[in-house]
């Protein structure tokens, strides 16, 4: 995705979505499967802002949201 010209965002928003039609490509597992640091390190690429004080449910959304 990044090497086409997608943004972060929206590379890791596809990459991480729920309802993914493919595993093809992508090493890591959904969000949910992730620790929280792993998710919390996510968020700081792509600039998720008040990410200190989440929860890593809140994270998560942030992170599909965005």
């Amino acid at each position: 995705m990044r090497r086409e010209g997608a943004s972060k965002e929206k590379a890791a928003r596809i990459a991480n979505s729920p309802t993914s039609s493919s595993r093809k490509g992508g090493k890591r597992g959904k969000y949910e499967e992730q620790s929280k640091s792993d998710v919390y390190e996510e968020a700081k690429k792509v600039g998720i802002k008040g990410r200190s004080s989440m929860s890593k449910d809140e994270l998560i959304k942030a992170l599909r949201d965005r």
